[in-house]
């Protein structure tokens, strides 16, 4: 085993998607086929040496393996996929012949799909707005060491001069999200594959020992889950058995890697993001360690996520010959660390036994932007976006995340007078933030103080379905779409001069409205019967409305990845939310003139916008979704006013935000459902309420979303084959429901016959009477080449299946 010690100072990961997108623009010009292979990895390859680089020169240790390899062309989950080379049969063919790797295009396919080969199933990242792609595994599925880019990786830094760390999803949380692939036996589970699983780690651990990796970072957040399908004391013997082997000096690599390998292998560094390692039982379920059980291995580090995980209080057996990494600057939201709370959080942990102490962040940076810096604060056009040098100085995106780590561990090595001017600095802001104007806002809090149970509240189910078939008189199986059409480059163009002030506001009215009505003509001619005004006015779901509502700031450049290519702009929730105008009304207003048919208005709801935004962390998260919800109350109103019959308020997020702690997750629900409520409960009976959900597990939040008392609900389902319709069934759902049978998260136009199958299925199993057809999602990202015979398939689809009924 190699002897380099823990840095004193690291983080878990970095956004890999370059400060401008670099490689988003890469991978979509090899997709487009504007590029070749070789291209994209030239393009990677030089952001990769730029990220190291600029994190040496930001104050990690170039030598130590501080600096984090967790690059990925796509997703850290199909990362380990290729690495194993296991993919399902319908992509077999793309592994090589020799040694069952992935090239490229290969890897793209599976994360995409091809012809009538569905991609992988994609769902949230534990409790980010990050996507995965769900492995598929069985017995039959081929698992070995295939594909060896994650160490040519590793000696591409080092022959830029800089030792990283390589980071993988570990073997457990890998297989623990995995699902049975469709030809498992019945009482399989993937984790039955985990010998299989560590043999490969092992095998590459080898080979990463060979050319002299000090250091490795295998991530577990499944030990802060108790929502996985699987068993807490399967987790827990599955962790002990997999690092039992992986923690032992492993035998020499096959004679034919080419590399002269002795019996070592990279110190273990296992990172635990997202919450907390410990239960009490309460919830009913057995009391667990996750820190005990890990330190009662031999690996060699353990980072622990402490901003949502509390403080450790007693010593734990095993820790002594281990570096404890505390997690203290949070990964997952963008304020400015309270450094001198921070450093009392680290004296707290002397009384643990651990050999050593390290700084680190919660999560990898992953789920913030690059940098504070590359945003204008100043100007007409920060003014507009609500972006002041005031509320520049309380924010840390990943670059500045990384100096505040290098400050804690310099004030751990040497002592706290030793970076006296970065603490006072921090504390200084945090109080100009707590009495900044804006803040607190009177008479929001009024507003909120005065709210009676009659305010989430709407008439009986059975009394407002009958207004409703009475004022809409639709068909049986209605169709319908999500809510955003394709966003043309032209409409992207006219939306970004406008901003700029560089087109006059008629005529970016006069473009809109063109679109609109562009958009809703399209709708009449493919025959769908409650339609959609497109959304060409909104850059982002979220985006818009913190546009529009005071308490938020929004950014230029402050780009996270959502999954894949998909890059999204959270806003930044910093104070109380008021509306000051109506946000919607005159878009959906001059669709509804143009049409007979029922036209929604388009909201997104508040537990989304607070998930997919940075929210401000010095409150409550039900004060704040409340006072989201009752801006969007006064816009329900004005929708209404203006004659508007069906109101569609999304709640994708709806179980993102879902505490991974059985215990802490009724609290949560009983909020987030009461946020939706506020918001709709004021509509008519004769007001149809529609929401969205995508990207989740329903099994769990099933009575959460009966709770949400919405009229029609749709989800996610086309991916997963509508394996949410028996849950539905089984629990008795009786309200409107659209199971997705269109998956626009991938360029395949579903044929007639794979959608007309889908919705079978689900007539099945619920009362056609209750179904509707559409899409999983929106079709912003979508083009109209894939989206227009899509949806005259789903049309086709659903009268094909009225005639059987």
């Amino acid at each position: 085993m190699t002897t380099t010690p823990f840095p004193r100072g690291t983080i878990l990961g970095y956004p890999r998607i370059g400060r401008r997108r670099e490689l988003k623009r890469a991978v979509e010009a090899r997709w487009a086929g504007r590029t070749d292979a070789v291209d994209l990895e030239v393009t990677a390859g030089a952001l990769r040496r730029e990220t190291v680089q600029r994190l040496v020169a930001l104050g990690l240790d170039p030598d130590d393996g501080s600096v984090p390899g967790s690059f990925s062309y796509y997703d850290q989950v199909l990362d380990v996929v290729a690495l194993l080379g296991a993919v399902p049969d319908r992509f077999r063919d793309l592994l090589d012949a020799d040694d069952g790797s992935l090239d490229l295009d290969g890897y793209f396919t599976v994360a995409r799909g091809r012809g009538e080969d569905a991609p992988l199933e994609m769902t949230k990242w534990f409790d980010t707005n990050y996507h995965y792609l769900v492995p598929e595994i069985s017995e039959t599925t081929p698992i070995s060491f295939a594909d060896h880019r994650i160490v040519r990786e590793y000696a591409e830094a080092k022959e830029a001069g800089v030792t990283t760390r390589p980071v993988l999803v570990g073997p457990v949380t890998f297989l623990a999200l995995s699902k049975a692939a469709d030809d498992a036996g019945a009482d399989f589970h993937p984790l039955d594959r985990l010998d299989d699983v560590v043999a490969a780690y092992a095998e590459l651990l080898r080979v990463l020992a060979a050319v002299g990796a000090p250091w490795v970072q295998l991530d577990e957040p499944v030990l802060v889950s108790d929502t996985v399908d699987a068993d807490p004391a399967r987790i827990d013997a599955a962790i002990t058995s997999a690092y039992r082997t992986l923690s032992t000096d492993l035998s020499p690599a096959a004679a034919d890697d080419g590399l002269d390998v002795t019996p070592e292998r990279p110190r273990i560094l296992v990172a635990t993001p997202f919450g907390g390692l410990a239960t009490d039982g309460t919830d009913g379920t057995p009391a667990r360690d996750g820190l005990a059980l890990l330190a009662g291995t031999d690996v060699d580090a353990i980072a622990i996520d402490l901003v949502k995980g509390a403080v450790p209080t007693e010593a734990v057996p095993g820790l002594a010959s281990k570096t404890l990494v505390a997690g203290v600057v949070d990964g997952h939201n963008i304020w400015r660390t309270d450094l001198t709370a921070r450093l009392e959080t680290l004296d707290a942990l002397a009384g643990l036994g651990a050999g050593a102490l390290a700084v680190g962040t919660s999560t990898s940076l992953l789920h913030v932007p690059h940098d504070v810096e590359d945003e204008t604060w100043e100007g007409p056009a920060a003014e507009r976006a609500g972006r002041t040098p005031e509320l520049r100085r309380w924010l840390a995106f990943a670059d500045q995340k990384v100096g505040e780590v290098t400050v804690l561990a310099r004030a751990l090595a040497y002592g706290p007078d030793t970076v006296r001017s970065e603490l006072d600095a921090a504390s200084a802001a945090l109080a100009d933030r707590a009495a900044a104007s804006g803040v607190v806002v009177p008479a929001v809090r009024e507003r909120l103080a005065a709210l009676s149970a009659q305010d989430r509240g709407r008439g009986a189910h059975d009394e407002r379905v009958a207004a409703q078939r009475e004022r809409l008189d639709l068909p049986l199986l209605p169709t319908t779409t999500i809510g955003s059409f394709p966003q043309t480059p032209e409409i992207r163009r006219a939306r970004s001069a406008w901003a700029k002030g560089e087109l006059a506001d008629d005529a970016y009215t006069a473009a809109m409205r063109e679109e609109i009505a562009r958009v809703v003509a399209l709708q009449e001619d493919i025959g769908l019967d409650v339609l959609v005004h497109g959304e060409p006015e909104r850059n982002d779901m979220v985006q818009y409305f913190a546009e529009l509502l005071d308490g938020f700031a929004t950014t230029d450049l402050g780009w996270v990845q959502s999954y894949g290519s998909r890059c999204v702009r959270p806003p930044i929730l910093w104070g109380d939310v008021t509306r000051s105008a109506p946000m919607t009304v005159e878009w959906t207003r001059y669709a509804a003139s143009l049409t007979s048919k029922p036209v929604k208005g388009m909201l997104t709801g508040p537990v989304t916008i607070l998930a997919w935004s940075f929210v401000r962390d010095d409150q409550p998260l039900a004060d704040t979704a409340d006072q989201v919800a009752l801006a969007l109350r006064d816009e329900v109103s004005d929708l209404e006013a203006a004659g508007t019959a069906v109101v569609q308020v999304d709640e994708p997020a709806l179980r993102e935000l879902l505490p991974l702690r059985r215990a802490d997750q009724p609290a949560y629900l009983e909020w987030s459902v009461g946020a939706f409520r506020l918001a709709t409960a004021g509509a008519a009976a004769s007001t149809q309420v529609h929401t969205h959900l995508c990207y989740s597990e329903f099994g769990e939040v099933i009575g959460a979303i009966d709770g949400l008392d919405a009229d029609v609900t749709s989800i996610e389902a086309a991916r997963s084959r509508m394996e949410v319709v028996p849950e539905l069934h089984a629990a008795g759902y009786a309200r409107g429901v659209g199971p997705g049978v269109y998956d626009i998260h991938s360029p395949r136009v579903p044929s007639q016959h794979e959608v007309t199958e889908l919705l079978e299925l689900a007539v099945k199993s619920i009362d056609p009477a209750v179904v509707w057809v559409n899409p999983d999602c929106g079709l912003k990202t979508r083009g109209y080449a894939e989206v227009e015979p899509s949806l005259r398939n789903l049309v086709a689809a659903a009268q094909a299946v009225r005639t059987t009924l």
